[in-house]
């Protein structure tokens, strides 16, 4: 098994020799790609197809296909005194960046070091789902009292009497039956089911696969169904199964969409993959939540929806949807863009990187939510320097009447309390610009 590990917009070279992968893996790698739902998405789909290499794209991720596994990870300054401590170390942020966007509880302190730099993204993952389904499993399966009817020697529950005059009429001897039984056959094991049963057939780690094994015998009993008719609404969660919930939102994961089985010309493969902007979105959409949830502000990610032009007096065109909007009640107090990209110093690039086309979208923002505070967010690096890793004001436009357009950096690798203080300040701003506003008039 070929395993190669890059970083999302790097490279890795194919054909004889010395390349990192012989030309017919890369060619299978490729096709899998080129049949992910991702593929023509955004920034040309996930893997651009060269003469002499396959260059990673905006995704991150795992492409597996016959004997040949392509990992990609983000791009994020990590530290580490090697090339396997930092990729160990970028695994367990994207982790960690998974599990806070998908509102997943994921113990990373679970692994040791040398779990993360020799497992890829995808053995962690199911290593998280069935070492957890194990325990879980081990205070006992779920079960629920379900309809059942039979036909039974002596009356259980109620009579099905239209059953009992007809089909049984000349059976006397049979009752026909409705009651209630505490059977695992529900929506719940159902999914788990379905879920050890793909991933049994994917993982290549031992200890995955001794688990799952294990799993596969206790789910034996249990009815199976295709992924594409699990009954997902029909999952009941209350205080009886709530420690179900991470592995339920676990198991969607590793059979959703991001992660798929495909066959493209012959050529079978999986992909579980990734796009960093919505995901860096995500992630920082659930963590402002949280930083601001005692403040008395609302956090709405893709919300808003105004149009920017009326027809025919109520016809709306060109719907908005900005990443993130802050409210305090009904008023937007600031509008969050977020950026999976690294701006620049602003002594190198007065316009620090930031696109033409961002700028006038923000101010449309601005115009049509009535909000005088916008802000360009991304991802921190080392190029802009240490003293400014918590939160970067770089870029202030002012206007008329106090309006003004900032860029802001946040380190996603600190510490979460950190994390947190930081997207809190982020937010509280506005609040220091006024008092520093009244005291210069005053």
């Amino acid at each position: 098994m070929i395993v190669r590990t890059i970083l999302e917009w790097g490279s890795i070279a194919y054909g004889d020799g010395d390349a990192e992968l012989p030309d017919q893996a890369a060619d299978r790698i490729a096709a899998v790609a080129a049949a992910s739902p991702l593929a023509g998405r955004g920034e040309g789909g996930v893997l651009e197809h060269g003469r002499k290499a396959l260059r990673a794209r905006g995704v991150v991720g795992l492409i597996a296909a016959d004997g040949v596994v392509l990992e990609i990870l983000p791009k994020i300054d990590v530290p580490g005194d090697s090339e396997a401590q930092q990729r160990g170390n970028t695994r367990k942020q994207l982790v960690h960046m998974l599990a806070e966007a998908l509102d997943m509880k994921i113990d990373t302190g679970a692994f040791a070091d040398h779990d993360w730099q020799r497992n890829t993204l995808l053995e962690i993952l199911i290593r998280t789902f069935s070492s957890g389904l194990v325990d879980a499993v081990r205070q006992g399966m779920p079960r629920r009292y379900v309809l059942e009817e039979s036909d039974l020697p002596a009356l259980r529950g109620r009579l099905n009497v239209q059953r009992q005059f007809t089909a049984l009429v000349a059976s006397p001897q049979r009752l026909a039956c409705r009651y209630d039984a505490l059977s695992p056959e529900i929506a719940l094991n159902r999914i788990m089911k379905a879920a050890v049963t793909r991933l049994l057939g994917i993982t290549r780690a031992l200890d995955n696969r001794r688990r799952l094994q294990e799993l596969a015998l206790t789910y034996a009993e249990i009815a199976a169904f295709p992924v594409a008719a699990l009954p997902w609404n029909d999952v009941v969660l209350d205080r009886t199964n709530l420690r179900w919930r991470s592995l339920l939102k676990l198991a969607k994961l590793l059979l959703g969409e991001r992660f798929q089985t495909t066959s493209s010309g012959g050529v079978a493969g999986v992909t579980l993959l990734f796009e960093m902007n919505t995901l860096f979105e995500e992630y920082v959409a659930r963590m402002l939540a949280h930083a601001v949830a005692k403040d008395g502000l609302k956090v709405v990610a893709q919300g808003g929806r105004v149009y920017c032009l009326e027809v025919n007096g109520n016809q709306g065109l060109f719907q908005t949807r900005p990443d993130i909007l802050i409210k305090r009640g009904d008023q937007v107090v600031q509008v969050i863009d977020t950026k999976w990209k690294r701006i620049a110093k602003r002594v190198d690039d007065p316009k620090q990187g930031v696109s033409q086309s961002d700028i006038y979208q923000m101010m449309a923002y601005g115009r049509l939510y009535g909000c005088r505070r916008l802000t360009l967010l991304y991802p921190h690096h080392s190029g802009i320097g240490k003293e400014e890793a918590g939160r970067l004001t770089s870029h202030e436009v002012f206007r008329s009447g106090g309006d003004w357009l900032e860029t802001a950096t946040i380190d996603i690798t600190s510490s979460r309390p950190a994390l947190l203080a930081g997207l809190r300040d982020l937010c509280s701003f506005q609040e220091r610009q006024d008092e520093a506003t009244a005291s210069s008039t005053v």
